[in-house]
């Protein structure tokens, strides 16, 4: 079949796109910027690459007519926009649109458990996106989750934030929450098996595990798996102001993310319509297995794809490709250069850079200057990135995100997402025998030339001492 994947560079789409290939599946991917679409070589000749913006209606007729079945993974959650039901509706109504002018006679969609009254903003933007997809001429099968438990799932993430940085725990009352989680694998099960599946069509279901547990006993079923010791306490004085300031504190997410999932997790979300499982004839994990799963992901370094990846989860919304050429006029450049020893050794040392590794000199204070930016509302430090070697443009790096990553001819170029008076580049390249590496300052007023003359008496001190534990 030809299938028409939308969020194809998200936490979904990453993992769904090479079973859908396996299955000997045309895929035609839609994405807003190629830059930042990674694909295996191998999986090229099997997909189609389109540039779509949801947002704009014009841009969806690169779509194919002769699409059998799309699948509709498209959400702004953690969008910095305040209206992001709005923009939801409206991605919505441009799909449905432009659907209808094709051969497609199913879309399978992956919304939220809406089965209390009190809706949550998020979950409610969810319904109403499901109420616009339900207009089409094709048959809508929805497939309703809770919380999807997989490595690098925001959920799973979280999760392990609090129980490795807090042995004790003053926690807001929401945690008593119940909820039916889901394992990724049991997800993307789910998804397969429901295409062209005529038993799914026009209908919606609630898909969950088998376990009703509340936050706390997530949380704590976590700390049992890692053998760790952990206390939590539930006060019902914390406000959900107070809540999010202290799931963005802790945590790697963003303040709106976290704002929008401790609005959600205020509303049970337990399965009610769960027939699908006698329907596709699916047992799905208990709670335990797909935790189970995900570490050893996260142990073996193969996690798939990363909430932390999509360009929401920091303050980058632009294309990259308006970004990929490092300007020169109006900018401070600090410029520095070695010569290498190893060339292979080098490049592996700058692939590895970030995340858990560091920085390999003054660690300490890349990771003040993340406590700084978190502080200011900024992204910090703790998204890490998403595997320990490789990396791919659009991925991020602790406060950066990756723009191009070309391993053969040994350059990388990371642009800032933490907050600055102004715009910021750090680049790396290897030609011949000298490796390069230029910090690139674009200031904004007054505010970013002194930000730039605070900042460049540590330049030489950290930047030289990186320089040569990258070639040695």
């Amino acid at each position: 079949m030809k299938i028409l994947l939308t969020g194809a560079t998200g936490y979904i789409g990453k993992r769904l796109l090479p079973i859908l290939i396996a299955e000997g599946h045309e895929v035609v991917c839609c994405v807003r910027d190629k830059n930042r679409f990674y694909c295996p070589e191998e999986f090229l000749s099997k997909i189609k690459i389109i540039e779509v913006d949801f947002l704009k209606i014009q841009t969806l007729e690169v779509i194919p007519n002769d699409i059998e079945a799309g699948y509709y993974l498209i959400h702004s959650m953690s969008s910095s926009a305040n209206n992001y039901d709005e923009l939801e509706k409206i991605s919505a109504e441009n799909f449905v649109h432009r659907m209808n002018q094709t051969t497609g006679k199913q879309v399978v969609y992956l919304s939220g458990i809406v089965n209390d009254k009190s809706l949550s903003k998020h979950l409610s933007s969810r319904k109403k996106v499901e109420d616009v997809l339900s207009t089409g001429k094709f048959a809508l099968t929805t497939l309703r989750a809770g919380i999807i438990v997989g490595s690098g799932s925001a959920s799973f993430e979280i999760i392990r934030d609090l129980i490795y940085k807090l042995p004790i725990m003053i926690t807001p009352r929401w945690l008593n929450t119940k909820c039916q989680p889901i394992g990724i694998n049991d997800v993307l099960e789910f998804l397969t098996k429901s295409l062209n599946n005529r038993v799914t069509y026009n209908k919606n279901f609630d898909i969950g595990g088998p376990d009703i547990l509340t936050y706390k006993e997530m949380l704590l079923g976590f700390a049992k798996a890692k053998k760790l010791k952990r206390w939590i306490i539930t006060v019902p004085v914390m406000t959900p102001k107070l809540s999010s300031y202290w799931l963005y504190f802790v945590t790697s997410t963003s303040y709106k993310l976290a704002s929008a999932l401790v609005s959600s997790m205020k509303v049970e979300v337990v399965c009610k319509n769960n027939e699908i499982n006698e329907l596709l004839g699916l047992k799905p994990m208990t709670y335990e297995q797909a935790l189970s799963r995900a570490l050893i992901k996260v142990d073996e370094n193969k996690v798939a794809s990363s909430w932390k990846d999509s360009l929401v989860s920091g303050r980058f919304s632009s294309n990259i490709s308006e970004f990929l050429k490092v300007p020169k006029k109006g900018c401070y450049i600090d410029r520095r250069k070695k010569e290498i020893i190893n060339r292979d050794f080098t490049i592996e040392r700058i692939w590895s850079i970030g995340g858990e590794t560091g920085w390999y000199y003054a660690d300490w204070l890349w990771s003040f200057r993340g406590f700084i930016d978190k502080m200011f509302g900024g992204v910090g430090s703790r998204r890490g990135r998403t595997n320990k070697h490789e990396i791919h443009p659009g991925d991020v790096l602790d406060f950066w995100r990756v723009l191009i990553a070309n391993k053969e001819q040994g350059k990388l170029v990371l642009y800032a997402e933490m907050k600055l008076p102004g715009e910021a580049w750090l680049e790396f390249k290897i030609i011949h025998n000298t490796l390069y590496q230029s910090a690139t300052f674009k200031p904004k007023g007054i505010l970013g030339k002194i930000y730039w003359y605070s900042v460049l008496p540590f330049h030489g001190f950290i930047f030289n001492g990186m320089l040569n534990k990258l070639i040695k």
